[in-house]
């Protein structure tokens, strides 16, 4: 699959120049191999898709979308010749970032000298989109720091029958590490007891002494708010070591599958995603279209790169022509998209808030009983200011 992203991305870079007086030129930076791979390829494939048909359809205003995708598999040095590159060589008047967190400063720093606009689509969107945002950065992604780990303590304070001894678990990359130690200090505001914090590096053969020091502090509950693979083989190395406590993660695009994998009665994902098995009508449409391309990715985890899509169109048709970085982040910054029910609610950006204006989150686990996944909490909304 990376093969027919790559062949893509150098069949855009060729045509990029020739084509940038015709067309809207965007450019993406992404983890398309390396181990993170599995939670931002599949969003960037669903761009990819979603950007085609809107070409096949005419495009927008008449002109072609260029994509440009590039890969940096999570390594800050390659976002930042990325960035470079897409800038200088590829005039793109609008970048996309689908990666770890560590590659966001190079990538800005390129950005912002060029007075780019940036979205982030995929990765985690940083405080820099809340407000008061910047005026350059934007996120369409479902997990955002600070406001999703309101949404997990509230959850699991409601839920709990006993007093709650909490462990933590995040990746040792900038953005999860800050969202645990944030998710550590608002426990005790909420009656809970953190009792272990665990930061694991990304490349971690064996989860198992981490998973130790959790069950050994005499965690009940565990939360991790980490790339999917730290926040699975943290559970699985519980679970292995016999804890039977319960176990909360971010819903990331790899979700379903995993719940239907693990058939966890006790783990429950927290997300801002409809997942698949909600049936919506924009479900149908999505499988439709990732059956017709072909690819290897399982419709259930597209829908993060098609609300990426769904806004990337918005934007671009209320740039009017010929657009410019400064007209897109203008038209960016009071644009108003619906989701169909993949979110709670629209993507809502004004001047000062470049996230969402509500932000909304859905609960789900596996039910043995049912052997299915289970919707445990409907949307449930929180003000963002």
């Amino acid at each position: 699959m990376f093969r027919k992203l790559a062949a893509a991305a150098v069949a855009a870079a060729i045509a990029g120049p020739a084509l940038a007086q015709d067309a809207y030129v965007v450019g993406l930076t992404g983890a398309l191999t390396g181990p993170p791979a599995s939670t931002y390829a599949p969003a960037v494939e669903a761009l990819r898709i979603y950007i085609d048909r809107v070409n096949a359809a005419g495009g927008i205003n008449g002109k072609t979308v260029n994509l440009i995708l590039q890969d940096d598999s999570a390594e800050p040095g390659k976002a930042a010749a990325n960035a470079k590159k897409l800038i200088a060589q590829d005039n793109v008047m609008l970048m996309l970032n689908a990666s770890l967190s560590s590659t966001y400063a190079p990538m800005v720093a390129e950005a912002k000298r060029a007075g780019v606009p940036v979205l982030f689509a995929s990765s985690v969107c940083p405080k820099d989109v809340y407000p008061p945002a910047d005026p350059l950065l934007f996120c369409t992604t479902a997990f955002a720091a600070n406001h999703d780990s309101r949404a997990v303590l509230s959850f699991v304070k409601e839920t709990a029958k006993e007093p709650v001894k909490l462990g933590l678990a995040a990746m040792a990359i900038p953005i999860s590490r800050g969202e645990i130690d944030f998710a550590e200090g608002l426990s005790k505001t909420m009656g809970m007891t953190p009792v272990s914090k665990e930061i694991i590096p990304p490349p971690t053969p064996d989860y198992t002494p981490f998973a130790t020091k959790i069950k050994d502090a005499g965690a009940n509950w565990a939360y991790s708010w980490a790339p999917w693979v730290t926040q699975v083989r943290t559970l699985e190395a519980l679970r292995r070591l016999g804890w039977q406590g319960d176990y909360v993660a971010w819903a990331h695009i790899e979700a379903e599958g995993e719940l239907a994998r693990l058939k966890d009665g006790q783990f429950y994902v927290v997300g801002a995603t409809a997942l698949f098995q909600d049936a919506l009508p924009i479900h149908a449409e999505i499988a439709q279209a990732v059956q017709k391309a072909n690819v290897q990715y399982p419709p259930q985890q597209m829908a993060e790169g098609w609300i990426a899509g769904m806004v990337v169109e918005a934007a671009l048709k209320a740039t009017s022509w010929p657009p410019t970085p400064e007209k897109l982040a203008a038209a960016m910054s009071n644009l108003n998209v619906d989701t169909r029910g993949l979110r709670g609610g629209p993507i809502a950006w004004t001047k000062d808030n470049h996230f969402r204006t509500r932000q909304y989150y859905r609960v789900y686990r596996w039910d043995p009983a049912k052997a299915s996944i289970v919707r445990v909490k409907d949307w449930t909304a929180f003000d963002v200011q």
